[in-house]
């Protein structure tokens, strides 16, 4: 079976600037999500081990360490896309008319997204994403990489409330951050990553 690898990063590392330093994205991409990649092949292997050997004692804390860093990498292949340094600060089409029926406006959402981020107690990601069962547009305080996520939704918009995503540049201002994220937001990303699962058949999970 593959193993799971460390993707490149879609643009060069100052390509987000002045918004996120490209010394942040360099420390953020080749340490803190290349150690999670490497966390979630260790715990597979160590899974097998457990099971092949019969030692299973572990098997709690081996399913927390693959949950924790799985999620950790897959949040981040998707974060690192959801980010561009071409101008296009608001969404189109489909996925605009799905916000301003769900949020009201654009605007309406933003506010409400700020504040979502605000409220998140430590580490986390906030998340705009589409319940396939019912069908529509929520948001999301993800706790860690992966608590608070509910099965059937799929993530469209994902950003990173860890400290090690800002701290260089805001310091403790989240806000600032946020507030400077929707700068680089890719918003044709998150417009196809809609269009691939909107249409997903969810009649199992209902």
């Amino acid at each position: 079976m593959p193993i799971y690898t460390l993707p490149d990063l879609p643009y060069d590392y100052s390509a987000l600037e002045p918004y996120v330093s490209g010394k942040i994205m360099e420390l953020h991409h080749d340490k803190h999500h290349a150690a999670y990649v490497k966390g979630a092949n260790q715990a597979l292997e160590q899974i097998h081990d457990a099971a092949e050997s019969g030692n299973t004692g572990a098997a709690n804390m081996l399913e927390k360490n693959l949950a924790f860093n799985l999620a950790g990498h897959k949040n981040h292949t998707v974060f690192w896309n959801n980010m561009t340094g071409t101008k296009d600060e608001e969404p189109l089409g489909e996925l605009k008319a799905a916000i301003e029926d769900q949020f009201g406006s654009f605007e309406g959402f933003q506010r409400y997204f700020e504040a979502m981020c605000a409220g998140i107690q430590g580490s986390g990601w906030a998340v705009l994403a589409w319940d396939s069962l019912g069908e529509k547009l929520i948001t999301l305080q993800m706790y860690d990489h992966q608590g608070n996520l509910p099965l059937t939704v799929f993530p469209l918009v994902l950003l990173d409330l860890w400290e090690h995503a800002y701290y260089l540049d805001y310091l403790n201002v989240r806000a600032d951050y946020v507030k400077s994220w929707w700068h680089i937001v890719n918003w044709e990303d998150a417009s196809k990553r809609f269009d691939e699962v909107r249409n997903i058949n969810t009649v199992l999970a209902k």
